[in-house]
This record gives C-alpha cells, structure tokens and sequence, in this order.
C-alpha cells in the first residue's frame, strides 16, 4: 500500500504544484489528485518515477499516512504576505521533522516541558516572570537555544531553500517546538528564539490570538525577555550615540536596532534621538545585517548531544536518515546541518565533543 498523504508532504516539501510533478513524471493531473487522495494507488513504475522526482526514498511512501501541519496551528510572521507554496514546504519540512523528534523521544529521555502559561500578563510582565521562574534575573542569556532546550522546547531548522519563511513555534501534543530560518544573522536569530517563546507563553496551544496583534505582543517579549529593563538601564545612559548603541549591543547579543527599538521603548531615546540613531544605523548597514557581529550562529545543542550518543552506539547519521526513510541531506536540513567528521587516519566517524545540557538519558 502507497500513502497518500506521504505524496503529497514530499510535493509539497519540494515546493511543487500537481501541474509540476505532472510535468516531471509524466502523469495525468486526475491520476496524481487520485493518488494524493487515496482513490487510487500508483503502479510501481509510476512510484518510481515520482520518488525520484521528489528525492524520497520509495520506502517513505509505503510509510503509514501522517498528517502535515495546519497553518492555523502555526505562527506565521507576516501570514498574509507569505505564498502558498514555500508556507506548505515550511511545513512538510515540519511535520517530517517531528517524526525526527519521535524516534529520538523512543529512545532518550529528554528535558519536559518548563513553560508557563502566562497569556492573562502584558508582555512586559510575562518576560519579568519567566525570567524570574527561571532563576534568570536580570542577567543578559548567553545562548538562547541552549536556555530553551533545557527547558523543554524542541528546536529544530528550518532547510535552507525557505527565504522566505521566518521562524515559527506551535505546541504539539504538550511539547513546544521551534523552528529557525539559518539564513539570518546570529543576533536575529537569537531574537527569533525569544519572538518564539513569546508566542508559546503567552498565544499557548489554542492560538488564540492571532495575526498583527500576536505578533506584536511576540516582539514585545522578546525585548523585555533578552534587554530587562533593569539591566539596560543600569549599562547605558539616556539618549546614546549610535556608538554606544552598537557598543552596548554585545551586551545582550542582540541587534543593534533591536536594542534601539528597546532604548525608545523604555523612554531612554525621544522620538527625535530615535529617529536620527535609526538612519545613522541604516547608513552603517544595520538595517539590514549586522557588521562585526556575534560570528556564529546558535545551534541546538540537544540534537548534537543525541548524536553523539548515538554515534558512540554506532549508529550513523545515514542510519538514523535510513530509519526515517529520508536521505542524510534532508535530514541535515532539519538538525543545523550537523554533520560527523572524520578523524584523519583512522576512518571513523567521530562526533563533535558533547556539552553539558541538557542531560539526556537512554529509554531502556
């Protein structure tokens, strides 16, 4: 038996439409809609055809059906502006990484869920309050990732060819996941984490708002969540030159503009000053990246505790893309590219050296 379901993640994953893969198989448009929805399975040669054109295995489509993602269950940021097509990928990619996130659940226990819900505070407030459940206090967070690993959310990435895709966060089944574009700079992408702890905090699993407004309140958090007010107040004085702006910024490992968006906020910028550090900002390129900032972007520290572990059982990552009946690349795709190195001389695979945390232990 063919899943119809698993045809239509992998068109979708690879960003087509039915009058594509009809081109590229040389199937009918009624033969693949049949097909995506059960009414018919495809021959062998057919199968074969359409695993090569969508670069899956044709042991994926024999997999038992699953079912992708709904866009109302995810945070979109600018929804209305975002097409069809690379929305639906995001969220192939999505839905076959939590089957990544399954197998690894079999097989190590891992951090629970530490999130409260705190959608009754403003978002000042619901920052200042994880903050202090946490045991944060005013403390700038030297790794975001790393924080909200340990505190149960699973984090994954989002495959290179999504541009136009930002980060996005949704709660399944008690567990909260995010997924991050590689594509920006490591101090958006830090702002990304937090913009998506905002929404899983406050929005919770029923989404119940949504759109400009709970994109908003996400910003908001995650302002206050990485520039407390007390810590910003107590490092920078009033009205800031652009200099100290960008000086102080390592501070909180954020973007420039970001952190003068924060000065306005608090008050510490009038509108005049906030104006006038903005376009010289811009003039310096910190509009749109972010010179001589943090070199390396944050990546899941969990994922490469869980293979290191499992390449000391002797399990490889082709293993683990074989199991899911995925090909390595894709699976990359999903874990920030890790990858296993070889030491030169001896022929094995040898991972990277494992931190700390989180702390995973095996399922027996």
């Amino acid at each position: 038996m063919v899943s119809s379901s698993r045809i239509a993640i992998a068109r979708k994953r690879r960003g087509l439409t039915l009058a594509d893969l009809s081109e590229r198989v040389g199937v009918s448009l009624q033969s693949l809609s049949n097909y995506e929805t059960g009414r018919t399975d495809p021959t062998r040669e057919t199968l074969a055809k359409m695993s090569a054109a969508l670069d899956f295995p044709e042991s994926f489509f024999r997999k038992p059906d699953v079912e992708i993602l709904p866009p109302d269950a995810v945070s979109f940021r600018a929804r209305s502006k975002l097409a069809a097509a690379p929305r639906d990928a995001a969220l192939a990619a999505s839905t076959l990484a939590l089957e990544l996130n399954e197998w690894i659940e079999v097989r190590y226990k891992l951090p629970a869920a530490q999130l409260p819900t705190l959608g009754r505070l403003d978002p000042e407030g619901a920052a200042n309050v994880l903050r202090t459940r946490w045991g944060l206090d005013d403390t700038p967070i030297s790794n975001m990732v790393h924080l909200v690993e340990s505190r149960g959310v699973r984090v994954f990435s989002l495959p290179p060819e999504f541009a136009d895709v930002d980060a996005f966060s949704f709660w399944r089944n008690g567990t909260p996941f995010i997924f991050l574009s590689t594509l920006k700079s490591p101090e958006r992408g830090r702002f990304d984490v937090a913009h998506e702890l905002g929404h899983l905090v406050l929005h919770g699993e029923e989404r119940g708002l949504q759109g400009p407004p709970a994109e908003k309140e996400a910003n908001a958090f995650a302002s206050a969540f990485l520039m407390p007010e007390a810590s910003v107040r107590s490092c920078i004085p009033k009205s800031p030159l652009p200099s100290q702006i960008i000086s102080a910024k390592k501070i909180w490992k954020v973007a420039a503009m970001a952190l003068t968006y924060r000065l306005h906020d608090l008050d510490m910028l009038s509108d005049w000053h906030y104006r006038k550090a903005c376009i010289e900002l811009s003039k310096q390129g910190y509009r749109s990246s972010e010179p001589r900032g943090i070199p390396t972007r944050e990546k899941s520290q969990l994922l490469e505790k869980v293979f290191n572990l499992a390449q000391g059982k002797g399990i490889s990552t082709r293993q683990v893309a074989d199991e899911l009946n995925v090909s390595t690349q894709e699976l990359s795709s999903w874990i920030f590219g890790l990858v296993v190195t070889v030491r030169a001389g001896s022929g094995r695979p040898v991972a990277p050296a494992p931190a700390a945390r989180p702390r995973l232990s095996i399922v027996r």
